[in-house]
Order: C-alpha cells, then structure tokens, then sequence
C-alpha cells in the first residue's frame, strides 16, 4: 500500500500547480424555479439604498430598478431577480432591467437566462434614440456584454481588458456614475466574474470615489435610506488584505445601511471575528440567521434556495467552536451538514462536520459523516469525504485504509469537471500525516508544513477560520505520534494566524509541558483558560488547561 503514496504525491503536485488557478462561482445557486423569480413583491425598508438613471419616464418602474440594484448589491439574488421583473411590468422596454437581470441568472446558474436577458437588453438599445440619456444606458450594457464575454474564457486578458476599457471609457462619459466606479473597482480583480467578495486594494480608490459622490449627492439621507454599496465592497477589499479595522468601519457602515439584509449583518461579522471579537461576531451571525429564517418563512422559501443561510450557519458554527461551545458549534454543523446545496464550495464546507467529529475523537460518527460525502454526485464532494475518511482511518491507526481513501480521492479529483483546488490542500495534509504517522516523518513533516502555509495563505473569512482548525489538528496530529518538536512548530504557526484562540495557547502549553517548561506551560493554559471564558463547562481541553495550568 505504501508503494502507492509517493505516486500519489506526484500526481497531486502536479494537480495542485495546474488547478489552483482556476476558478468557480461561489455564489450560483443552480435549482431556483423560474416562478419564484418572477413572483411580485412590494416596496421595500431597510435594505439600504441604490440608484441609477434606468432610462425610464415610470416611477414605479425606477422605483423597483433600484430595490433590484440595492439587492443585487448585497448579494440577495432572489430578490434582486424578483425586483427587476417587477420594474419590467412597469416598463417593459427598461434594458438596464434585463442587465441586472443577467448577473441575478448567472449567479443562480441559469444560463441561458442570461444570456437571453443581455441579448433583450442590447436588442431594445439599438431601437434607442441617440440622446445622452440612451448613451448612458448603452455604455451599461455594452460593458456587461464586454464582462459576460470575459467570463466565458476567464484565462483570456484580452477580454477582461475590453470590459476594462469599456468601462474606463463609460466614466469618462460619465464620471459620476456611482454603478460604473463600483463595477470598475471589481474588475480590477483577475476574475472578470467577479462581483465585489475578492475586491483587491487597487479597487479601493473607485469605491471611495464612489462613496463621495454618494456622500455629496445624499448628505440628508440616514439609516435604511443610505447608500451602502461603497462600504460593503470597500470591506471585502480591506478584510482581502488584513485591515481589519478599516473592514470593521466599512462593516459596521454597511451593517447600519441594511439592517434587514442578513448579509449586511453577517459581513460585519465576518470582521468582528476576525478581529477577535468573537462574542459580537456570534450576536451579529445569530441576528443574521434569525432575519434569514424570517425572511424564508414568510416568502415561503427552500431554505436551500438561498446561498447565504448556509454560509452563515458555517461561520456561526466555527464561531461557537472558537470559544469552546461544542453542543452548539454540533448543532449548527449539523444543521448545514444535512441541508441540501447545489452550490459546491457549500458541499465541499460539509467537510468541517467529519472534521469536527475527529478533533472531538467521536472517529465511528467522523466515519459517517465523512461515507455520506462520499455518496453525493459531485466528484470534488466525493473526494472530499475520502479526504476526511481518510483522516478518520488515520486517528483509528487503520493506516493501509487510510492510504485507499487518499488515492480514491485522488482518482475522484482527476474526474472532477472544476472545482478541484477546493480539496487539494487538505489532500496534502492526508498525504502528510499518512507519512508522519508510518515512520517517514521526515517526509511527512515537510508535507504537512507546506499544506499549513498554504491554508495560511487562502483568503477570505472562512478560509481563515477552517485553517485555524486545520492547523490544530496538525498539531493534534503530531502530538499524538510523540513528534514534540513538529508539535511545537505547528503550535507556532497557530500562534502566527491566531494567538488569541485558546486551541492556539493550550498546544503552546502541551508542548512546554512536554519540554519540561512548567512557568511557560502554567503561563500558556492560564491564557487558555481566560480565552475560553464561554466554553462548555465540561470542555475537556478546558478542564486540562485549569488542572495543569495550576488553578
């Protein structure tokens, strides 16, 4: 069985240079009824504000034009979609209605809807006449089409620098167009599909123009009536590149702009956490949920249907597994393991169930969890369930099954259609860890460090999260075949992402207890103690920490 690992490892270099840079649509949401998108809806409050000159004489219509942008700014697809067919029954001939109406279908993978809907849109601007108001509407739908083009060939610069240049060219038009500073600041991002989440620091100066403008044009306006788009965006860009406390302004700004939208809550979460401020982030992601929920009960809306009610339960999980809240963290793991996604980078995150299950050493559930990912039609999910398996058999010292499991995963990746840098990493880890554990540590130790600087390196709030955990059961990992001094190590790159978890001070202490250290080792459970203030009384890392930390 052994003969096959080194083969293995090969392969996944090979996989993992080649893949990484390809991309996916974390957000679509392939399974939403077309009736759903076309049922009415009201006006309505608290969802911030938006605007744009439609092109139309209604104002019903430029009423509902603008809840659509409002929405597609905070990433509620649904309701985006809903608001602009809304619009369109007000006025039928409205393009930019058709326009935003192509990023709500791509985004919930329809794409013939798309791209029927930008064809719509440049069909009704040609039958416009040539005033500067139809100018302004052009320029919108010439730069969609220029962006939709790129994102069918997202290797292809030259179309990305088309949809660049055409928008360049529209703000010169029209420099105080707010939509065209927000959708230039986004394709500064190499990823032409991209709508503000991976925003970079060269999209900061767009949105702060945009955010002036909006400031000048609507100093009067307070609370739900605000402009927030600036800000939302302006906090991925900064969160992207670790300022926390400008994402946490831009948060709490955008937050106060959408008290009604989960993801306005949520995002402020996301930079509460963090910043360490876990306790608040929790507030902000069970308000978020119980807002999502209402929401979904009174539309009469699969819960599955709506990409973030998943999303938020993951972070409010891991949240409660930060400070010790195990019950809970379970309950919430659960809740997300068992409802039903389209959407991969959500089937792939189940993995964090079986993980959890293994760090608490319950391996036969971690077993199961782990055969019921294996089962789902996706090949990215299926080899990420043998991933996990495959730590599972690991802990349970099974390590000729162990091997199997990474190789199983290993041939599910190689016929996976996309999607494949989502499981190579912790592939790695897998194939690390068979090696630390079979007397290869040298091997073995190498492997592991380069799958943690590599889960160090991935961006975004729950990357950031689930690498913490990842990190510490390398250091688990490592603990538990006597490699003290990989454990001390490991423990160090903890401290290096996080030294404010309690996971990261416990393995400090572990490892100084191991040395012989009893001032550090006191010192380091004392801080372990303090950090899990909230945890379940009967943690039992927490019971250890006060018995050998001295109190």
């Amino acid at each position: 069985m052994r003969r096959g690992w080194p083969f293995c490892f090969v392969l996944l270099c090979t996989l993992h240079s080649s893949l990484l840079t390809s991309q996916h649509n974390p957000h679509s949401i392939p399974s939403v009824p077309q009736q759903l998108l076309d049922r009415t809806l009201p006006l309505r409050t608290g969802i911030g504000a938006a605007h744009d000159d439609a092109g139309t004489t209604s104002k019903e219509a430029q009423a509902f034009y603008d809840q659509a942008l409002a929405y597609l700014h905070s990433f509620v697809w649904i309701e985006a979609a809903r608001s602009f067919h809304q619009a369109l029954r007000h006025d039928p001939n409205l393009a930019l209605a058709h326009v935003g109406l192509s990023y709500c279908y791509v985004e919930l993978s329809k794409t013939t809807e798309a791209r029927n809907a930008i064809a719509t849109a440049e069909q009704l601007v040609r039958k416009m006449a040539s005033a500067v108001a139809d100018d302004h509407v052009k320029r919108h739908v010439e730069a969609r089409a220029l962006q939709m083009a790129a994102e069918d060939a997202p290797r292809d610069a030259a179309r990305l620098a088309a949809y660049r240049k055409a928008l360049d060219a529209a703000l010169v038009a029209f420099p105080n167009d707010v939509e065209l500073l927000l959708k230039r600041g986004m394709a500064e991002s190499p990823d032409p599909a991209e709508r503000g989440q991976g925003s970079v620091l060269a999209s900061v100066p767009y949105y702060e123009r945009a955010l002036k403008i909006e400031a000048s044009a609507s100093s009067a306006a307070v609370g739900s009536s605000a402009p927030f788009a600036a800000h939302h965006y302006l906090a991925h860009a900064y969160e992207n590149n670790a300022r926390m406390k400008d994402a946490i302004d831009a948060a709490a700004a955008y937050a106060s702009r959408a008290s009604n939208i989960p993801h306005a809550l949520h995002m402020h979460g996301h930079e509460l956490r963090r910043s360490g401020r876990v306790m608040e982030a929790i507030a902000r992601f069970e308000a978020a949920d119980k807002i999502q929920r209402d929401y979904l009960s009174k539309e009469k809306i699969a819960a599955e249907l709506d990409w973030h009610h998943a999303h938020n339960l993951d972070l409010l999980a891991a949240s409660y597994q930060y400070i010790g809240q195990m019950r809970r963290a379970e309950g919430v793991l659960k809740q997300a393991f068992n409802l039903p996604t389209s959407l991969l980078v959500q089937a792939v995150n189940k993995r964090e169930y079986p993980a959890f299950l293994v760090a608490r050493n319950r391996l036969d559930e971690a077993a199961a969890a782990a055969k019921a990912l294996t089962a789902h039609p996706h090949p990215v999910v299926q080899a990420s369930g043998h991933i996990e398996m495959g730590f599972t058999l690991l802990a349970m010292n099974r390590f000729a099954d162990g091997a199997n499991a990474s190789n199983l995963a290993l041939r599910a990746l190689k016929a996976a259609p996309d999607g494949q840098p989502l499981a190579v990493i912790p592939l790695e880890a897998l194939q690390g860890e068979f090696r630390l554990r079979t007397a290869q540590r040298e091997q073995g130790r190498q492997v592991m460090e380069r799958a943690a600087m590599k889960w160090r390196g991935l961006p975004g709030p729950d990357a950031w999260t689930q690498s913490l955990f990842r990190l510490e059961a390398l250091a688990r990992a490592a603990r538990q075949v006597g490699d003290w001094p990989f454990a001390a190590r490991m423990a160090q790159v903890m401290l290096e992402h996080d030294p404010n978890y309690a996971g990261t001070r416990y393995a400090l202490g572990l490892v100084a207890q191991h040395d012989g250290n009893a001032a550090t080792a006191a010192r380091e459970f004392d801080l372990a103690v303090k950090a899990w203030a909230n945890a379940d009384k009967d943690l039992p890392e927490l019971k250890q920490a006060v018995r050998r930390g001295g109190q």
